[in-house]
């Protein structure tokens, strides 16, 4: 409750007062997003690399080194070993070779493994299946944008669906070149990030953008860049309120909700900072810089 009297209490920022600094900081994240993704690609995981996943369980603690050094004699190719929430769990990723059988590669891992302790689930990706899947991700991400093209399109006009969509590619852009930069791992439920992250950002906007219009409908001789800053005021408790209760339960599940999930939340949290941020300070500056008609009195709600 403090925290929306304050809010309410500040209800004159002038948010188009830093449109300059605000773009010019979207630009640069975004060219090292584009950067990142050009030097460094994506860190696939088992998803679309293709090749096989072991969860180990001990009763006591798994010596890494140990694992490894085992596994090397194999000849495997690229083995990734790590913790998986404990030091009594380990998680073993076995890139596809070219030259073998997945399940045959599968059976001699889980053989060498059982020695360390208990196996706890076995995930088989051909490479195939791999690139299929890569393709869809894709297609449903480029799909869901589109959408939301259309939806805002029919619901408002071309000026606010081009800034909603443009400040939609900036959110994914952006989410997707921080897990390149930083190499963390890309799989299924990042691609479910990214589509629930886009539904969530234009939701923000949608709300924003519903308020400029109402004020257009009421105070036809206001500037524009008045208007829409009074507007993003109107509705900054709602956006600051929801973002921080989305956080709250989001934070929760990436401390208390296991290794499986870790990918999936930190996805949104960065969503959820991002597409907040692009609805108050990147959709409202696009929307002023395209330009909007004044007079919609002559339009129905749709």
């Amino acid at each position: 409750m403090k925290t929306l009297k304050l809010i309410k209490q500040n209800t004159n920022i002038q948010f188009l007062k830093y449109k300059k600094i605000t773009l010019s900081i979207s630009i640069i994240f975004c060219l090292i997003s584009f950067f990142s993704l050009f030097i460094n690609g994506l860190n696939f995981g088992i998803d679309f690399k293709g090749g096989s996943l072991i969860e180990v369980k001990s009763d006591q603690s798994i010596n890494i080194s140990n694992v490894r050094s085992r596994l090397s004699l194999l000849n495997l190719g690229d083995v990734q070993i790590q913790n998986f929430g404990s030091d009594k769990n380990i998680l073993v990723r076995v890139e596809a070779s070219s030259s073998e059988n997945n399940s045959t590669v599968l059976s001699r891992i889980t053989n060498e493994l059982q020695s360390f302790g208990e196996i706890q689930r076995t995930e088989v990706v051909g490479p195939k299946i791999s690139s299929e899947l890569i393709q869809k991700g894709i297609l449903a991400i480029i799909s869901a944008v589109g959408l939301m093209l259309f939806y805002i399109w029919i619901r408002f006009e071309w000026q606010f669906s081009l800034g909603a969509v443009l400040a939609l590619i900036h959110d994914v852009i952006i989410t997707i070149g921080i897990f390149s930069f930083f190499q963390i791992e890309f799989n299924l439920s990042i691609i479910a990030a990214l589509l629930t992250i886009i539904g969530y950002s234009m939701n923000d906007t949608v709300v924003v953008y519903d308020r400029i219009r109402e004020n257009l409908r009421k105070y036809k001789k206001q500037d524009l860049y008045d208007l829409i800053n009074s507007s993003i005021n109107q509705t900054l408790s709602r956006t600051v309120l929801t973002s921080f209760t989305t956080l709250l339960a989001l934070f929760s599940l990436y401390i208390f909700g296991g290794q499986v999930i870790k990918g999936f939340t930190l996805a949104m949290i960065i969503g959820v900072f991002i597409g907040t941020y692009s609805s108050t300070f990147i959709a409202s500056q696009l929307l002023h810089i395209l330009g909007v008609k004044r007079d919609w009195s002559k339009n129905n709600d749709n």
